[in-house]
């Protein structure tokens, strides 16, 4: 798994949210939680896993709307962001935070209503296995999203701490096919990568993301997306 001491590093989930999700990264952290919230809907009284949930950006998000949900990271100090984010948030009695392995998750087969993961395949060195094991938890949903290869995303992998692992179309249905998932939505975005929005003034990257909907909207435009979202059931 790429990355894997780096995120552990307690300077760094201290940071996180701050390095990713101020300025111009607010429009990220808002797009991805609409993506989460497309995909799930209602989420009341459902059982709601979350893979490599991180600083529980969207652990908390859940459990506000009424899920039940358990968020899942192998970084005990991103767990610990996330377990201050769900007091701050008057949540912290209504989900549950676990330190563990997404290749060997400690849960029974059909457990889970949905199981999701954001931020992740793009560092795992074994998709399919994670994806196998995801699909042996649910019940029925899987959404997760991928940075794709033939995207502006390419042109500055290299200059990330780890690097990123980047997807083709044609690979994520063959990930797809190979665990028995049938795709039933996708979204794709963010013709300019992440990185950029980081960089800029919320007022000056609102303007950098109509531009870049602008070009979305093009024919074609939904192969520029360096990001993908997909939604599947069993």
């Amino acid at each position: 798994m790429k990355g894997q001491e780096w995120y552990q590093a307690d300077d760094v989930a201290e940071e996180y949210d701050e390095k990713r999700f101020s300025q111009g990264g607010r429009l990220i952290d808002r797009r991805e939680k609409q993506a989460v919230l497309n995909a799930v809907g209602p989420v009341e009284d459902k059982q709601i896993l979350e893979i490599a949930c991180g600083t529980g950006r969207f652990t908390a998000m859940l459990a506000e709307r009424g899920a039940d949900i358990i968020g899942l990271d192998i970084s005990g100090p991103m767990l610990q962001q996330g377990r201050e984010r769900a007091q701050s948030a008057g949540v912290a009695d209504h989900l549950e935070y676990m330190r563990g392995d997404a290749g060997r998750l400690p849960f029974p087969d059909d457990h889970f209503d949905v199981v999701f993961a954001m931020r992740f395949f793009h560092l795992a060195d074994t998709p399919e296995e994670f994806l196998q094991e995801m699909c042996r938890v649910s019940k029925d949903q899987i959404f997760f999203d991928t940075f794709n290869r033939y995207s502006t995303r390419s042109l500055y992998n290299w200059a990330l701490p780890m690097g990123s692992r980047l997807y083709s179309g044609s690979e994520v249905h063959s990930l797809l096919e190979a665990t028995d998932l049938e795709l039933v939505a996708a979204e794709h975005d963010w013709i300019f990568p992440y990185g950029l929005y980081r960089e800029l003034p919320n007022r000056v990257a609102s303007t950098v993301r109509w531009l870049d909907g602008s070009i979305r909207s093009l024919p074609l435009g939904d192969r520029l997306a360096s990001v993908s979202y997909w939604d599947a059931r069993l």
